[in-house]
């Protein structure tokens, strides 16, 4: 008896709570939409960033030469 009294008061608690909120899916799905599209355009500029300034360390670091002493091309020498 207490497991049926249960269910059909779940049942209209949740249909009591779901009218409260008729219009919730209707604003929430373009919400949460909107939001994930920020946040990835926000991962993405940041992304974009990163490989830039990557680059950035790259084309530096080519541009720089590097002198070895005799002890350096002593460990550098493969056998």
């Amino acid at each position: 008896m207490w497991g049926i009294v249960l269910v059909v008061a779940a049942f209209i608690l949740a249909l009591i709570a779901f009218s409260f909120a008729w219009g919730a899916p209707i604003f929430a799905v373009p919400i949460v939409i909107i939001g994930a599209i920020v946040l990835g355009a926000a991962d993405f500029r940041r992304r974009r960033r990163q490989v830039r300034r990557m680059h950035e360390v790259r084309e530096e670091a080519k541009s720089q030469s590097v002198e070895f002493t005799p002890r350096d091309k002593e460990t550098l020498a493969s056998e």
